[in-house]
């Protein structure tokens, strides 16, 4: 049997107190959680032992013992010992490997079994009395993930949303900013461990659904509108769309299609300051007139000509 290194396990010293190992312990479950790493057997391996780690380190009685294992183990390396050589009876429940299961409720519910390794089971196996209920007392809280789609004036303005989760209605704000990547944390609102366990949190993942008539690019909004032909010849004022109402832009004389023109300010709210905006950046595009009249086409002809055009 494997002896295990819980403290080199969870990245801390021998003399760490409680709350740097629940710091370590929480940090590295999360970036481990098989929710955050779908399919990767490796990090599911590791979330198990960062898991067992904490178990017997997070219990002064199971440490104790495992630090006392500890000691007796390194004097038995330091005489020379060879490995597969170490008394473990002393040390196992009932003088023999295996002892009494115990089942942790988030790697049972997770994976199956009691989500153990041998060494834990054999020499802690008895502590937890056998009692599923007592091991789930103590599990680790579990956060959730939900995809939530949202359109670009919520995203704009910030939005609301009524939630079923696990059978509790939620309100959720989404504030104003947010793009498609972005997760809006739900602190204490997740998962129990346990059935008298603190709750995990709900990470909501955020999905901003395409636009008709803008473009987002991070903070920036970009869009096309039509001017027309003597607007564009004369200069005049063009009607613009933006998410919090219509402005006029007006344009200089001799204007050419595909213009683009920035309106400061006009874009997305940023997220982490929301008084402060991206720009809109406005492509003009000039729409010729259609269905000219006898009288307009002789004054179209009479132009070219002055231009040098001959039609």
């Amino acid at each position: 049997m494997e002896y295990k290194d819980y403290y080199k396990i969870l990245g801390v010293d021998k003399n760490a107190d409680e709350k740097e190992i629940k710091k370590a312990y929480r940090r590295l479950a999360r970036q481990h959680h098989p929710d955050v790493n779908p399919g990767d057997k490796a990090a599911e391996a590791r979330f198990k032992e960062i898991n067992e780690a904490n178990e017997v380190l997070s219990d002064p009685e199971k440490r104790r013992k495992y630090e006392e294992l500890g000691r007796n183990y390194q004097r038995w390396q330091q005489t020379g010992g060879q490995p597969g050589g170490f008394d473990w009876s002393q040390w196992t429940e009932g003088g023999q490997p295996g002892g009494v299961r115990v089942e942790y409720g988030d790697l049972n519910d997770l994976f199956g079994g009691s989500g153990f390794s041998d060494f834990f089971e054999a020499i802690f196996g008895g502590m937890g009395g056998g009692s599923r209920r007592a091991a789930q007392a103590t599990a680790q809280p579990r956060d959730l993930e939900h995809e939530v789609e949202i359109t670009l004036e919520e995203a704009f303005h910030g939005a609301q949303r009524l939630m079923e989760i696990d059978g509790r209605r939620l309100e959720v704000k989404i504030p104003a900013g947010v793009k498609t990547g972005s997760r809006v944390r739900m602190a204490g609102e997740g998962l129990p461990g346990g059935k008298a366990g603190p709750r995990g949190d709900i990470y909501l993942r955020i999905k901003v659904l395409p636009h008709a008539t803008f473009e987002r690019q991070g903070d920036h909004l970009h869009c096309e509108i039509p001017a027309d032909l003597f607007a564009a010849l004369l200069g005049g004022e063009v009607r613009v769309p933006t998410l919090s109402g219509t402005v006029a832009l007006r344009i200089p004389a001799g204007t050419q299609s595909g213009r683009i023109f920035r309106l400061a300010g006009q874009g997305m709210p940023k997220l982490r300051t929301p008084q402060e905006h991206g720009d809109l950046y406005v492509k003009i595009r000039v729409m010729l007139p259609e269905a000219l009249s006898e009288k307009e086409r002789n004054l179209v002809r009479e132009w070219a000509a002055l231009r040098g055009v001959s039609r």
